[in-house]
């Protein structure tokens, strides 16, 4: 499927779910000031699978959002296609996978915006894990903003619950390699800014 196909097909499904999911799970965009025009990396807590949806549709049907998401959601029949042509990109968690790299930096270099959930799961409020690398290494190597989303975890139907996106902020490029230590500490940093926004509620 070519990209403008893509678009075409992302914008149908934007205007057709749209208003039923902004009607069962309704919500407000806290800082819209905050989603930069061009590439970016919109960073968000993850727990319940209508997160992608709410970040989706925080954002106009014209900008064509690619989430990240676990590859086996691309082995499902039926789904797998929908995922492809909505431009969805897969991730094998449980290898450094190379394929979602360049799909991913193949956007970013487009000017087009991508979404990663760094916990690389579901996470429940009393869940705890340490956050993935990816996000920071995009970040620092396609010098793109990384944009902190906070998602409340508790989104009852019907009841509005707020978006909020945070400042956006580079990843400065070192002349020397970082470690895998340092990048845990970004990523570590990138989570509690994410984490921080709850005091906004």
């Amino acid at each position: 499927m070519s990209a403008k196909e893509s678009k075409k097909f992302y914008r149908f499904c934007y205007r057709a779910i749209g208003p039923v999911l902004r009607f069962v799970r309704p919500f407000k965009v806290v800082g819209a000031e905050n989603i930069c025009e061009g590439a970016a990396i919109i960073c968000a807590n993850h727990s319940a699978m209508i997160d992608p949806f709410h970040i989706a549709l925080s954002l106009d049907v014209d900008t064509q959002l690619h989430i990240l998401g676990k590859i086996e959601l691309f082995r499902i029949p039926i789904i797998s296609t929908i995922l492809n042509k909505l431009g969805m990109i897969p991730v094998d968690r449980g290898t450094a996978d190379a394929g979602s790299v360049k799909r991913s930096m193949y956007y970013l270099k487009k000017g087009e915006k991508i979404v990663i959930f760094p916990e690389g799961t579901r996470m429940s409020e009393h869940d705890a894990t340490a956050a993935k690398t990816g996000a920071v290494k995009l970040a620092e190597r396609t010098r793109s903003p990384i944009i902190p989303v906070f998602i409340p975890r508790k989104k009852p139907a019907f009841r509005r619950s707020p978006i909020i996106f945070g400042e956006p902020y580079y990843i400065e490029k070192l002349s020397e390699r970082r470690s895998a230590s340092d990048y845990a500490r970004l990523s570590e940093e990138l989570m509690n800014k994410i984490q921080a926004m709850e005091g906004a509620l």
